[in-house]
């Protein structure tokens, strides 16, 4: 079955990416796999510790649009980690793929 993977590609700040990457660590990441978002893979780019990724997986478009709508909409989010993620965040860049399961496993795994 495929999936719908959203990448997102993030432009930090100047020297925030080490701050970012603990945040969504410690943090968002536990946040959205308590609201059951597949986070596939996240972290610093390796050619820029300010440049920044985060992809998740979804079962539809639909799918994401929901899950992602009641998400940002939650206190947790809101209350949370929201403003220390965004303040953090000089410009960012999504794009929407359809991938097979071997090739989103694969992908958790290079990120292991």
């Amino acid at each position: 079955m495929n999936k719908i993977v959203e990448v997102l590609l993030y432009t930090l700040k100047s020297g925030t990416g080490p701050e970012f990457h603990k945040i969504m660590t410690e943090v968002s990441v536990p946040l959205h796999r308590n609201n059951n978002i597949d986070v596939v893979s996240f972290g610093n780019s390796l050619h820029d510790p300010d440049g920044y990724y985060l992809v998740r997986a979804y079962d539809s478009l639909d799918h994401l649009n929901s899950s992602q709508q009641v998400f940002y909409k939650s206190d947790a989010w809101r209350n949370g980690p929201r403003t220390d993620i965004v303040e953090r965040i000089s410009t960012s860049l999504k794009s929407v793929l359809e991938l097979n399961h071997e090739a989103v496993e694969a992908l958790r795994r290079s990120a292991s």
